[in-house]
């Protein structure tokens, strides 16, 4: 028993690709169903400007913020925090790419499912744009448009509906950013507008609740992996604080490199180093099961958007998750040529370059994936200690603080080895205070999601307001 779609000649000839999937109908036949929010293009009122593909090499540890779509929540949020960052100088070389107040941002790569988009309502952003994200910017002279209503259109279906028709691509989905602005929307009046805003305000209030309830990752990490080796986290900070630090001969005896900077003299360093040396007599060696790999380059011809392989580099490692959103991919006569730098479930990548990538870290969690690790970049195989607590590990300030502190070089050319990760300390417990401390962190880990659960609904509610509204108003 099959499946059949209709389509005339007229409805073929108006796609730009030729579309002929069953989902393509099922869409095409989802948007015609509500014709009602088909009445004026988006690019009747917006421009569209497409980011800068900025290397990943001119990441540095201060300096002007960069958007990528990691950095854009399915809340639709801006995750300023999370955002890496580009030499000062930039945000006047790429003033093309710079984010305004009231610009919608667009990620224009996503699962198929759902496309990202978040409002910015920062007054003075100093936000560049990486590629595949798209401003939407009202054009000069357009007064009569709600700029948050519009933002919130982009989380409902018939919008959405109307950029997956178009989207291309296997694993990944892309669209052009001129597609965006052959999406339609409903005609609505501008004072409807603001009223429908007002409506909607108690919700808004209720969510931004929500999200200011939710705890960082990192704070519940620290927290567990502080109590259980009785961590003075307040201590800590006093000590980074501090800025002077004094040295004898004698230590450099054990410093193979002979390095008097203040970065690797810091008390602050020393403090963390002592105090886990003080609780372990492990390392990370003690549990490698096979050498610490690094990543190896490619060559544009190597790169295959088809490809049936990931090429995971530090950029899409940086969430600390592998985020396929952004992934390249790589022809199958490179995956075939470089099959030990292949990825499977339980190993942890960690960036080893860069200012603001370094020492971030990726837990592979899936059973299935196809991925080869890229240039600087390090997987890391562990047999006797769980994947999952060491990425725990690896995420705290305690093993930030051993990477921040052991690093060699400056800016975009600082570095940390397997000669010197291998050495780095690690908690000496056994598999059933291993499973514990997993057990305390996942379950707080999961409360955060129960919250952004909450979030959605709350924002579902947002969508239906809306959209009763809109189809109220067509009758």
């Amino acid at each position: 028993m099959g499946v059949t779609s209709k389509a005339s000649f007229s409805e073929i000839s108006k796609s730009h690709y030729l579309f002929s999937t069953f989902n393509y109908f099922r869409l095409r036949k989802l948007i015609d169903e509500k014709p009602y929010f088909l009445k004026v293009r988006l690019g009747d009122f917006f421009e569209v400007i497409s980011g800068f593909a900025f290397s990943s090499k001119d990441y540095t540890d201060e300096g002007v913020l960069v958007c990528r779509i990691g950095d854009i929540s399915k809340t639709n949020e801006l995750l300023v925090g999370e955002m890496l960052r580009l030499p000062e100088e930039y945000f006047e070389q790429y003033e093309k790419y710079r984010v305004q107040k009231d610009d919608i941002l667009i990620g224009l790569t996503g699962d198929g499912k759902y496309f990202k988009t978040c409002l910015v309502e920062l007054d003075e952003p100093e936000i560049l744009l990486n590629q595949r994200v798209g401003i939407l910017r009202l054009k000069k002279g357009v007064s009569d448009i709600a700029i948050k209503f519009i933002a919130h259109l982009f989380n409902i279906d018939e919008v959405q509906n109307q950029i997956r028709i178009v989207a291309m691509g296997k694993t990944q989905k892309n669209v052009s950013p001129f597609d965006i602005l052959n999406v339609k929307i409903p005609n609505v009046d501008y004072t409807k507008q603001n009223e429908l805003l007002e409506n909607i305000k108690p919700l808004e209030t209720e969510i931004a609740e929500l999200k200011n309830s939710k705890l960082q990752a990192v704070n519940i990490i620290n927290q567990v992996f502080g109590e259980e080796l009785g961590f003075d986290w307040s201590a800590f900070e006093n000590v980074k604080k501090e800025k002077t630090y004094t040295s004898s001969i004698s230590r450099f005896a054990n410093n193979v490199d002979c390095r008097m900077g203040i970065r690797f003299h810091n008390k602050a360093g020393a403090y963390v180093q002592s105090f886990l040396e003080s609780k372990t007599n492990k390392k990370i060696k003690d549990y490698i099961s096979e050498p610490i790999v690094l990543g190896s380059g490619v060559s544009p011809s190597d790169y295959d958007e088809d490809g049936e392989y990931f090429y995971i580099a530090m950029s899409n490692i940086k969430t600390w998750a592998f985020d396929p959103e952004d992934c390249k991919k790589v022809s199958e006569s490179y995956a075939a040529s470089n099959l030990n730098k292949t990825v499977k479930k339980g190993d942890i990548l960690l960036a080893r370059s860069g200012e603001g990538t370094i020492g971030k870290v990726a837990l592979i969690e899936d059973e299935d994936i196809n991925g080869i690790f890229a240039d600087f970049t390090q997987r890391i195989r562990l047999t006797g200690f769980d994947p999952l607590c060491a990425y725990y590990y690896m995420r705290s300030d305690f093993f930030q603080y051993l990477v921040y502190t052991h690093k060699k070089g400056l800016g975009n050319n600082t570095n940390i080895f397997p000669s010197q990760i291998k050495e780095f300390p690690i908690p000496d417990w056994d598999e059933t205070k291993q499973a514990e401390i997993v057990e305390k962190i996942k379950t707080q880990l999961d409360e955060q999601k129960v919250i952004d659960r909450q979030i959605e609904e709350k924002q579902q509610a947002i969508n239906k307001i809306i959209e009763d509204a809109i189809k109220q108003g067509q009758n």
